[in-house]
């Protein structure tokens, strides 16, 4: 119920119905003026509140802005990048939105402070004077009325008549104050419904366009935020790939650390405690030694891992002599001595081992330092890019794409084990692969099938995107801009062998077709780069290294993919350089001797006409004379091979490796520069510095035929030097 009406006709009866609506208008009054003050309170709190609040959010803004990210690896990602940009990208939103909120604090005290502080105290506060003067002419008024009529009739006429005057000039004063109260509390009561509210409302309003910026920030955000999401994906797929890949190199180093080892520039190294003497005696203090054979230089930084610093200046001797210590002629085991050519006396020198000792007393005697090649543990397998492996792909990928491209998962659901190496030994049955069935029997299920081509690629000798290229492609990613990655990359495929690219055009086909269809089979071009970064482009080193750049093998996959028509169908802009189109065969202190397995791929060859096969050999062996005359010494002392014409009109002249040039003597003696493990029965297995004869040009690019203990085989053209 609402309160009654104050007439001012009531004013003048003042009757105790009207004192009483009064006395309930005078309560809502103090009731109001109450709430005002214990509202104005809670605003100050909430305003406070607000600038604290601020306050904190600008400063995880500023912890966020100054925090950067630091990848593992030489470069990062277009996803480690937005990753590593997106706290500034918080940062700057959180400023943005403080910057917002601090102009609603401070129109907050104008619009909701002020004016209810103002209402209460001009208004209510003028009430509450009224109030109080109407209160005293109450008091006034019923006094001399009292007093008046307590006057005795047998007073004078005259000073009851000035008596009676006085009465009425009190009433019609007490009757204005009365009547100007009433309009005050009338006007109050009217007044809050507008003064009181509208403050409410405009610190509303501010409040709405704080939220409104915020809904526009997170607007302009929502691009950005749609870019994050997917690069967070994109980086915790690949994470989880180079999270097993690292694992599974933990666990092959806590079975066998010496068969991992990284390949180094130096020929051993490690810790060794050397004896130091001092004026109480001796101490042996452990370093950290390097020793690098070809300039017998051996460093000693002396380093304890417990204090995690080092504990003196680093030393460099050359080594003159080194001699395994007796047992019985020092308390401590695993010594040596090592005598310098610049540094007088001996330095003796505590392994952590018998056979750490071994180690280091065969690198300082000038033997053979013993290196892990870390063979492709599939390089025995059968799979090779002839007919037959051609055969099995293209079965794969048409049993895919006409029966399973819409398979959620595809090509990242493994297949049972036993059934894949089942439908592999089927495949590569010379019987099946020579039928003219391009289909795969319905029985073998899709997950079945792609694991077999998965399986068959990493069964080949080397990755079909080489082992020679694998940094060139993973250096290409790292590039600033997508058009110089593509650019790149365009140009390294095409130095490719003949079949690897053939087959790789085929695989990326079908692969552009598999993302064609993300929708329904969730495979979308990162996905698939996931699935087959390491499979066609692996390092030969397994190191952690070469595993933090698999997210880099995935982008070259994801680049092949989405420019698959271009890469492959069209000829690199900028041709490179003749020296760059055959396989280098420079010998590096950089990198380790190359493997036998990294051979090319092109083993096989189709049958050739007689005339194109003629006209190939004169225009490789023309080439071949001409940078023989120019300069046979550079020729006989470097062991890459001179190039084919490659002006030439003929389409069908295909660029290939030259063997060793026929006008040399096709008989010569030549040593091995790097031992080798034969792969096959025409191939022949030796060690560093085995001398072979009879040493002339096979008909396999890239190979030499020679003979060893009466035995003729292939050679590694890059494996030996001639003498």
């Amino acid at each position: 119920m609402g309160l009654p009406a104050l007439e001012f006709s009531d004013c003048c009866l003042d009757s105790p119905q009207f004192r009483d609506t009064l006395k309930s208008h005078e309560a809502e009054l103090d009731k109001t003026n109450k709430f005002i003050k214990e509202l104005l309170k809670d605003g100050k709190t909430l305003i406070a509140a607000l600038k604290n609040l601020s306050s904190a959010k600008r400063k995880f803004a500023e912890s966020l802005n100054e925090f950067k990210f630091r990848c593992i690896g030489d470069a990062e990602t277009d996803d480690e990048i937005c990753i590593a940009k997106s706290l500034q990208e918080f940062a700057a939103v959180l400023r943005n939105l403080e910057d917002e909120r601090m102009r609603m604090i401070e129109n907050a005290s104008e619009v909701l402070i002020t004016p209810l502080e103002k209402f209460r105290k001009e208004q209510i506060g003028a009430a509450k004077e009224a109030k109080k003067k109407y209160d005293k002419e109450t008091e006034k008024y019923c006094g001399v009325l009292e007093k008046h009529l307590n006057l005795s009739s047998k007073k004078k006429e005259s000073q009851l008549q000035e008596a009676d005057s006085q009465v009425d000039l009190v009433r019609q004063h007490f009757y204005e104050v009365s009547l100007e109260y009433v309009f005050k509390v009338q006007e109050v009561q009217e007044r809050k419904m507008f003064e009181f509210v509208e403050p409410l409302l405009a610190f509303l309003q501010g409040l709405f366009t704080f939220y409104h910026h915020g809904y526009e920030l997170a607007k302009d955000f929502s691009d950005f935020k749609t870019e994050l999401t997917i690069s967070i994906q994109n980086t915790r797929n690949r994470f989880e790939g180079t999270r097993s890949e690292v694992e599974s190199l933990m666990k092959k180093m806590k079975e066998n650390p010496h068969e991992h080892k990284n390949i180094s520039p130096f020929t051993m190294e490690g810790y060794l405690y050397v004896q130091e003497k001092r004026h109480f005696g001796t101490s042996w203090v452990k370093h950290y030694c390097t020793y690098q054979r070809e300039s017998k230089r051996i460093t000693m930084v002396p380093f304890d891992q417990k204090s995690g610093g080092k504990g003196g200046e680093d030393e460099a001797v050359i080594l003159k002599s080194c001699t395994r210590r007796k047992t019985d002629s020092i308390e401590k085991r695993f010594c040596f001595d090592v005598e310098a050519v610049d540094r007088p006396g001996v330095i003796t020198m505590q392994a952590l081992s018998e056979e750490d000792r071994r180690l280091w007393m065969e690198a300082m005697d000038g033997r053979e330092p013993v290196y892990n090649l870390n063979k492709d543990s599939q390089s025995e397998g059968t799979a090779q890019l002839d007919n037959v492996g051609f055969s099995i792909i293209k079965k794969c990928i048409h049993a895919v794409e006409t029966r399973g491209i819409n398979e959620q998962g595809l090509y990242r659901i493994v297949g049972v084990n036993s059934r894949v190496q089942k439908l592999l030994s089927i495949l590569m049955d010379p019987k099946m692969s020579s039928e003219t069935d391009t289909d795969v029997c319905a029985e073998w299920e899709i997950k079945t099938i792609t694991s077999a081509l998965k399986t068959y690629l990493r069964m080949l000798p080397g990755p079909l995107m080489m082992y020679q290229f694998q940094r060139s492609f993973i250096k290409a990613a790292k590039l600033e801009n997508q058009e110089s990655r593509i650019a790149e990359i365009h140009s390294l495929v095409h130095r490719l062998p003949e079949k690897n690219k053939q087959m790789l055009h085929l695989l990326m086909n079908h692969l552009a077709k598999v993302a064609n269809n993300h929708k329904q089979n969730l495979m979308t071009v990162a996905n698939l780069g996931v699935v087959f970064g390491p499979t066609l482009l692996r390092p030969q080193e397994e190191t952690v290294a070469a595993i933090m750049d698999i997210k880099f093998q995935n982008i070259v996959i994801e680049i092949l993919i989405e420019n698959h028509e271009k890469i492959f169908n069209t000829v690199p802009e900028t041709a490179p350089p003749n020296s760059q189109l055959l396989l280098s065969r420079k010998k590096s202190t950089d990198s380790k001797p190359p493997s036998c397995s990294e051979r090319p791929l092109t083993l096989f060859h189709t049958a050739q006409a007689n005339e194109k096969q003629e006209k190939r050999n004169s225009i490789i062996n023309s080439s071949l004379e001409s940078v023989i005359s120019s300069n046979v010494n550079s020729f006989l002392l470097s062991n890459s091979a001179p190039q084919p014409n490659l002006n030439s009109s003929d389409p069908d002249l295909e660029i290939i490796k030259p063997n060793r040039p026929n006008s040399l003597s096709p008989f010569r003696k030549a040593r091995a520069l790097y031992a080798c493990k034969a792969e096959h029965d025409s191939e022949l297995s030796f060690k560093a510095g085995t001398v072979f004869d009879n040493v002339h040009p096979s008909q396999e690019p890239g190979w030499l035929e020679g003979t060893l203990n009466g035995k003729t085989g292939l050679i590694p053209e890059n494996y030996v030097e001639f003498l």
